[in-house]
């Protein structure tokens, strides 16, 4: 993939440039993007007793807001089962380094978050001159739309699937002699997952709307695959979540919605392409 694109560069660029030349301006591109995750984790750094307490250990708080408003809805419902709660959540930490170590991929995770908009922009000015002057025009706010359904997506996984998995996994016991007790790094290795997977899992519009433009997939081929898209969402959400059946409808049902959105879009494409394919014929003698 990425040679294909360096030879669509070389014959867009005015200028023709040589494999080593491709890759330096690569490397440029991928030092300007560490730059930024490492400003990220340094903003992290010096705020990290509030990112630690409120933002890591938030989801298993009885007073995190996820479990408020589904309270205060279950009380209006008169559902006391939606009043949920972390109940028995004991955070331990056994390795020597243990909470070192937490701390650091916590703030390289968030870096990565925060700089995700300027990291994928330098993707892009590196993608960017292999494209047509059509394809351009046709991705205008390309930064805008990922960064806008990348962090949709992490605040789905983290305000949505994250208080039920965490829930879940708290109240759960094999017996009731059994105690949970959870270590910081298996508390991580939970909840990071869950949070990027579902933030890249809802670049699927966007992906399917690239997909169509470059002719390999269209609408109808969309619908008539439907059945097989969602045993792939399954697939996916059984991936990025824990396996509890709660988690993995909760996370298959947006795909669904974002899947459903990506024909939409595919189709109003189609229609564009189509309309001004039809003008190009009626103008040309």
């Amino acid at each position: 993939m990425i040679l294909r694109l360096m030879g669509r560069r070389k014959t867009a660029g005015a200028t023709a440039m040589s494999f080593t030349d491709h890759l330096e301006d690569l490397r440029g591109h991928l030092f300007r993007s560490a730059i930024a995750v490492v400003l990220g984790c340094i903003f992290l750094g010096v705020y990290n007793n509030f990112f630690i307490k409120h933002v890591l250990l938030g989801p298993t708080q009885t007073d995190f807001p996820t479990y408020k408003i589904l309270c205060y809805i279950g009380k209006l419902l008169h559902i006391e089962a939606l009043c949920l709660g972390p109940a028995g959540v004991n955070l331990q930490s056994i390795g020597v380094s243990a909470q070192f170590s937490v701390f650091f991929s916590v703030i390289l995770i968030g870096g990565f978050i925060l700089a995700f908009p300027y990291i994928f922009y330098q993707i892009w000015n590196f993608i960017k001159p292999a494209l047509t002057p059509k394809e351009l025009k046709n991705s205008g706010r390309m930064i805008f739309w990922v960064s806008l359904l990348f962090f949709l997506g992490v605040g789905f996984g983290y305000f949505v699937i994250a208080p039920y998995t965490i829930n879940f996994f708290s109240n759960f016991q094999l017996d009731p002699s059994i105690e949970n007790r959870w270590t910081i790094s298996s508390y991580l290795d939970l909840l990071a997952p869950l949070i990027l997977g579902t933030g890249l899992a809802f670049q699927l519009p966007l992906a399917m709307l690239f997909l169509a433009k470059t002719g390999i997939i269209g609408s109808k081929f969309l619908k008539a695959r439907r059945k097989h898209a969602i045993v792939i969402m399954i697939i996916v959400a059984g991936v990025i979540t824990p396996p509890d059946v709660l988690s993995q409808m909760i996370v298959t049902m947006p795909l669904l919605l974002l899947y459903e959105i990506s024909i939409k879009l595919v189709k109003k494409t189609e229609a564009r392409e189509a309309l001004e394919s039809a003008k190009n014929l009626h103008i040309d003698p």
